[in-house]
């Protein structure tokens, strides 16, 4: 049997690649024997982002500064990277932004620059990589979602990342249907709350307003989750990995959630 989970010869794209989830699953990918570039907006996290990726993994890895949400960027990096790469196999959708504002006060102008941001965003990687993908007979699409696609939170603030992220999961479907006759497979997974670097300035706020720890905190938001502990990004990585190997083959329309049990109990 072939190594399932062997990307050796694949190349892959991580937009949203310079920090949090993205990096890990730049390293993992490149780890399983794939040749990786990233993008995102600022070129300085980009350089910082490959540096530490090529001292953990002994590989180079390549940048493309692209804002996601500006279609004639993502239209020239598409070119540039299947071009450099000769193809691009592999595209993980990791960008995207969360703004809260109750619902009943939520500015429309922000409601619709999360929505552009976290779900046209990831329309206009897919059509523009996508037909690099489909002109090979291959590719495999990951796209970043969360458990905010299936289930809303207690509490307010959130109207436009779970309408995104739900949005997000229908348009990984309707891709996986146009897209799976071109040889191409495209799947989603929805993490919960992660202790990344953008998540610490909330989990302290938080924390302060409770009037604990920040580890009294994370202990306490966990303690209702089956596997009792929040999540850390690494606990995606695997599951990343999975849909961008030949493992999934077979697998398209998909959303799995590595989430520490958060949709099994609602």
């Amino acid at each position: 049997m072939k190594n399932l989970f062997d990307l050796t010869g694949k190349n892959a794209m991580v937009v949203g690649g310079a920090g949090g989830l993205g990096k890990l699953v730049a390293q993992a990918f490149a780890e399983a024997g794939a040749g990786v570039c990233i993008a995102s907006r600022t070129e300085e996290k980009l350089k910082a982002a490959c540096e530490d990726l090529k001292a953990l993994t002994g590989k180079e890895f390549k940048y493309y500064v692209m804002d996601a949400g500006k279609e004639e960027m993502v239209e020239a990096v598409a070119k540039q990277a299947n071009e450099d790469f000769g193809h691009i196999d592999i595209l993980v959708n990791s960008q995207g932004v969360n703004k809260k504002f109750p619902a009943l006060e939520f500015p429309m102008d922000i409601f619709d620059s999360v929505m552009h941001d976290d779900v046209a965003s990831i329309l206009m990687t897919c059509k523009h990589f996508g037909r690099y993908m489909k002109e090979n007979g291959y590719g495999k699409i990951v796209n970043v979602s969360s458990v905010r696609g299936k289930i809303a939170t207690k509490g307010p603030g959130n109207a436009a990342y779970c309408a995104a992220k739900g949005a997000v999961d229908m348009l990984t479907k309707q891709l996986a249907s146009e897209l799976g006759p071109f040889g191409i497979t495209v799947n989603a997974f929805g993490p919960d709350i992660m202790k990344t670097p953008m998540m610490t300035k909330v989990f302290e706020m938080r924390a302060a307003e409770a009037g604990i720890t920040v580890d009294e905190y994370l202990k306490n938001q966990g303690a209702g989750l089956p596997m009792r502990r929040l999540s850390d990004p690494e606990d995606c990585v695997g599951t990343a990995l999975f849909l961008a190997a030949p493992a999934s083959d077979f697998m398209t329309g998909n959303i799995i959630y590595p989430d520490g049990g958060r949709t099994c109990i609602g």
